[in-house]
């Protein structure tokens, strides 16, 4: 898999027919490691390594509806409220990161209302504080350690 903008990590993989799978701590099984998979993989550890979240606070592919449909956000990690606190957007690092890709996010939390707004193809990076008075977000250079 291609190196990332990220930690080195090591993870526990494995071969399972015509795949490769990688094990995933927070859900406790194997996943299908595509790109988006080893991105998102390696932004979760990061959140908890390194900005130092606490992994009972993050949840993975977290279904919601949106216009009657089922969408699914990649990381969304929680207050010590209970609250959402950050989305996270996780693209393959193929995939260039667009002004669409800002947009899918900001959908989202029209429902959810999370502070921050995080989009990553693994190599780059884009970090978000909502301002929810004026309805719109500000660039942070990176997501604050949890506190």
């Amino acid at each position: 898999m291609q190196k990332l903008n990220l930690p080195n990590y090591k993870f526990r993989l494995k071969s399972n027919e015509n795949n490769t799978l990688i094990f995933d701590n927070l859900r406790k099984k194997y996943m299908v490691l595509t790109p988006e998979e080893w991105v998102r993989q390696h932004f979760v550890q990061f959140l908890i390594d390194k900005k130092k979240y606490p992994i009972s606070l993050i949840a993975l592919e977290k279904q919601l509806i949106i216009n009657n449909r089922k969408k699914r956000t990649d990381i969304l990690v929680f207050n010590k409220e209970g609250y959402h606190d950050i989305i996270v957007e996780c693209k393959a690092p193929s995939i260039k990161i667009t002004q669409a890709t800002f947009d899918q996010i900001a959908r989202y939390n029209l429902k959810l209302k999370a502070n921050y707004l995080i989009v990553t193809n693994g190599l780059e990076h884009f970090y978000c504080k909502m301002d929810f008075e004026n309805e719109t977000y500000i660039f942070l250079k990176e997501i604050p350690d949890y506190s």
